[in-house]
């Protein structure tokens, strides 16, 4: 997934770290009911840039579980996985998207 990849522009994201997210915008809960349809359950997290609609650099979320509320807003179970840089940027339906690379760290002996 590096193509396109749904950006929620929200908080910092980590790998391994837990993230809990309350949605309630018609364009977020647009773009997590398609990342579960698709099967990829996942999308990229970035931090909001005044000059560029959201930062450089982020990292993607991988959904576990989500609890749908009846007024249509969900609690979503994500996880941190791979870092990524961007680079380009879209925009698909209101949400951002963005073409990207993911990270590799220096291994270390």
């Amino acid at each position: 997934l590096t193509k396109n990849v749904p950006m929620f522009v929200c908080t910092m994201a980590y790998p391994t770290v837990p993230c809990p997210l309350h949605v309630f915008e018609p364009r977020y809960r647009l773009m997590i009911r398609r990342s579960m349809e698709t099967g990829t359950k996942q999308f990229g997290m970035c931090i909001s840039d005044s000059q560029n609609g959201f930062a450089d650099y982020g990292c993607m979320l991988q959904i576990r579980n989500i609890h749908f509320l009846p007024d249509g807003r969900s609690v979503v179970d994500t996880i941190g996985g791979k870092r990524f840089r961007v680079l380009r940027r879209g925009m698909k339906d209101g949400y951002c998207t963005a073409d990207i690379e993911y990270l590799e760290d220096a291994k270390v002996s």
